[in-house]
């Protein structure tokens, strides 16, 4: 199942193309946006420190923790024991999306906060109940999701909070829809992997014409999950490439500009 929404950033981000928009995925890491806003939101000291754990409640009663094989970011596992400012867990959720550093900040903040972030970006089913391998709570069918048209949303929210997308725009892991757009245009953007889904949301911003939102989920078996090398994640770079060479379109014309696009990548 291949979802693609485009839109352009200005005004309400109303989509000029959508693709199975509201079809709904397993979240993977694209959840860390959420999470991310719901902390800065709070008001909480960023630069306090807080110990570095593994151990996590679940939603459904006892505890839980991560394994260092499932996770993309070595650090914050150097890290177990020891204390660190609150900050540098939140950049290593975005910048390497470390599921270790995601689930402390998660414990930092509550599910009534991350509730609001998605209500306030005006999403209609995606939601982040449980943290990353909580396994109990899966299968007691509490489940991370989101559809293409609440990430666009979701991104779209943060448009006061520059702050946000300038972190979004250090991601290191540039392999699907960042692969598929030229070497230095900037892109805000958070990506998640698991094996069967990949999924991509990122506001690029290019230097001749408006910027334009882009939101990609794939559930599927080219989804290896893996970091790199990953054939969903060149299927997503390909959508994002087509998309790329119709982007003056985006914000002057309506569905039918980014459909020969959309078809051309899939």
């Amino acid at each position: 199942m291949l979802s693609v929404v485009v839109a352009p950033w200005a005004g309400e981000a109303e989509p000029v193309f959508v693709h199975n928009p509201d079809e709904l995925h397993d979240a993977a890491s694209t959840m860390k946006v959420a999470v991310l806003a719901a902390l800065t939101r709070s008001g909480m000291n960023l630069d306090a420190e807080v110990p570095v754990v593994n151990r996590f409640e679940s939603v459904v009663g006892g505890d839980f923790g991560n394994d260092p094989d499932y996770d993309s970011d070595p650090l914050p596992w150097e890290l177990l024991g020891t204390h660190v400012p609150l900050r540098l867990l939140v950049e290593r959720m975005i910048t390497h999306s470390s599921n270790l550093a995601t689930n402390i900040c998660l414990a930092r903040t509550t599910p009534q906060a991350i509730a609001e972030v998605w209500r306030r970006a005006g999403a209609t089913d995606s939601a982040t109940p449980r943290g990353i391998e909580d396994y109990a709570a899966r299968a007691a069918g509490v489940h991370n999701l989101v559809s293409a048209r609440d990430l666009v949303r979701l991104l779209h929210s943060l448009r006061d909070e520059p702050e946000l997308l300038d972190l979004l725009e250090c991601n290191e892991f540039r392999v699907d829809l960042a692969a598929g757009i030229p070497p230095g245009v900037p892109i805000a953007f958070k990506n998640g992997w698991i094996p069967g889904a990949r999924h991509c949301v990122g506001l690029v911003a290019p230097m001749d014409c408006p910027p334009y939102l882009l939101a990609v989920c794939y559930t599927g078996p080219l989804a290896t999950g893996a970091d790199h090398g990953d054939p969903a994640g060149r299927l997503l770079a390909r959508v994002s490439a087509a998309v790329w060479k119709r982007r003056k379109e985006i914000g002057r014309t309506g569905t039918a500009a980014v459909e020969g696009a959309a078809r051309q990548a899939g």
